[in-house]
């Protein structure tokens, strides 16, 4: 009921059920830098958005399209065409067959039910505040209106850095006092206070529904670390249990304490930012190593007794919160210990590397061996590797955002319940990171025009963040024939069907989408695009 209800709410607030027409949105103010696509260009006093959108009566679709060639979740409306004729006349009597001119059918299976969603988002980190802060307060505004309104994207994470990262000025951590093992020192930073958190607020007034904070830490404070450093190969000194351990579980609380003062709960914390990091020597940021049975341990005898013990017992905890290569091993390592296992609930997994394993052993074994634990994308960004003659931002890149969406429909096609992005804004130089780490990001800001771009990666991340309220479920659809388009289907509590079709292709896809319930809506895929379909079924 609380799901429906809360699907309900996001419908009347994110889609406004009128009959306004969809020419009333503001367009995009296409600009193009040398890429294979646009973006979009904001300032204080104007931004494209969807606007007011009608939601499809009974019998009625309306989709969404984004492109290389330009379309930015362009709007059209169309009829269902009922069983009793074509597709569904065909699935009754064998005679008659209706498909497309491809032959290609996508037929809806609703009784093949699996995950339900959590949500999506991005990260609020030093860099991204201040890149949304180095914008007028009007500009600012309009930006996170872009995210977190109602008529922005419906970003529901929003994940926060314990402390600093590579994407900060400069290297810290909230107890840098040497040997306060009591953390009477502990402070927030002024990161924190000036920047992540009035932001953090600022969002969630915005939001029409409460925002899932995610926290997760870089580095242990040096005086608790083997090496002394923040960064580079170390771990946590002595052993699960001892002083050490149970000192960083503390710090954990104390942020969580912090937070909770400025009204900002959080719904998770993971277990480290790639602790594998940490195990390798002269790496250059911010770091600490764990194996998958120190994690164990530290999880069993430290992390989760001190939540259980905090007023924050319903805090989840994630593990690995690393690339999804580590998996199966890491979480059977882990999540066989009922000590451990007691404490947990889900898995982050990162996406770089992706490409070097498919997601069946991995995401698929984890969920065939552990369905009670809930898998979760905690970070990606195009762009990055300090080597890679890719890295860093490429205004207008269609085939960043064709990478995201690939990347997400193959995660929620395997049991992945969200996919959070990394920094929610970076400057035109992907930064700024003390250790020029730069990437790429949905949202690039130029301060000194007071203006942000909207990449193409900021609409690949609409097409589902959007349309997929929490609590949406992923049910089955199949392909009639060898396809080379990838989709992914949905119910929402409230009824309403969501089917995601990527097109990675230089040429049209035409097919067909049967309902079996409500009957076949005719459909192209044009070249290189995304594309949301959505209509309401009877269940």
């Amino acid at each position: 009921m609380f799901l429906s209800l809360h699907c309900a709410v996001l419908l009347a607030a994110i889609f406004h059920i009128t009959t306004t027409s969809s020419a009333e949105r503001s367009k995009c103010a296409a600009r193009s830098f040398g890429h294979d696509s646009v973006v979009c260009e904001c300032n204080s006093t104007y931004c494209d958005t969807l606007g007011t959108v009608s939601l499809p009566p009974l019998g009625q679709y309306i989709s969404y399209l984004s492109s290389m060639a330009g379309s930015r979740l362009e709007h059209s409306q169309g009829p269902i065409r009922p069983n009793g004729t074509g597709a569904g006349r065909w699935c009754v009597d064998h005679k008659v067959r209706h498909v497309s001119p491809s032959g290609l059918r996508l037929t809806l299976l609703p009784h093949k039910k699996y995950q339900t969603m959590r949500g999506f988002g991005g990260a609020m980190t030093d860099a991204a505040a201040m890149n949304i802060l180095s914008l007028s307060a009007g500009a600012q505004d309009q930006l996170l209106r872009q995210y977190f309104s109602k008529e922005g994207i419906g970003y529901t994470v929003v994940r926060v850095p314990m402390a600093s990262c590579d994407f900060s000025t400069r290297l810290y951590t909230y107890a840098d006092s040497r040997d306060d093992y009591s953390l009477l020192n502990f402070t927030l930073a002024p990161e924190d206070i000036h920047m992540k958190i009035p932001l953090l607020q600022r969002a969630q007034a915005m939001a029409p529904q409460p925002l899932s904070l995610l926290a997760s830490a870089w580095s242990a404070p040096a005086w608790m670390k083997t090496n002394d450093a923040l960064i580079g190969k170390g771990s946590l000194k002595g052993q699960p249990g001892g002083k050490e351990h149970q000192s960083w579980a503390q710090y954990y609380i104390r942020f969580l304490e912090e937070y909770a003062k400025y009204n900002l709960t959080f719904w998770a914390v993971t277990t480290g930012n790639e602790p594998t990091a940490g195990q390798i020597t002269n790496y250059s940021f911010q770091a600490l190593g764990f194996t998958a049975e120190e994690q164990r341990d530290w999880v069993a005898l430290d992390l989760g007794p001190a939540l259980r013990d905090s007023s924050f017992p319903h805090t989840h905890v994630l593990i690995l919160d690393d690339n999804r290569v580590l998996l199966p091993q890491w979480a059977k390592v882990v999540l066989s210990d009922i000590h451990a296992g007691r404490y947990i609930h889900g898995v982050a997994v990162h996406w770089y590397l992706d490409n070097l394993i498919p997601p069946g052993p991995t995401l698929g074994t984890i969920h065939q061996l552990f369905p009670e634990y809930y898998l979760f994308g905690t970070e990606a960004c195009a762009g990055a590797g300090a080597s890679s003659p890719e890295r860093g931002v490429k205004l207008g890149s269609w085939q960043r955002a064709e990478q995201y969406a690939r990347d997400i429909l193959e995660d929620l096609n395997h049991y992945v319940t969200g996919w959070t992005d990394w920094n929610l804004a970076l400057d035109r130089t992907g930064g700024p990171n003390w250790v020029k780490n730069f990437v790429d990001s949905p949202v690039i800001v130029d301060a000194g025009r007071d203006v942000f771009f909207k990449q193409p990666t900021f609409y690949a991340l609409a097409h589902f963040s959007k349309f997929l309220c929490e609590g949406s479920q992923r049910v089955g659809v199949s392909a009639s024939g060898e396809t080379n388009l990838e989709f992914s289907a949905f119910i929402r509590p409230d009824g309403l069907v969501v089917l995601i079709v990527l097109n990675r292709l230089s040429s049209d896809i035409e097919f067909e989408v049967w309902d079996p319930v409500v009957g076949y809506i005719p459909s192209t895929a044009p070249p290189h695009s995304l594309l949301t379909l959505a209509w309401h079924t009877m269940r």
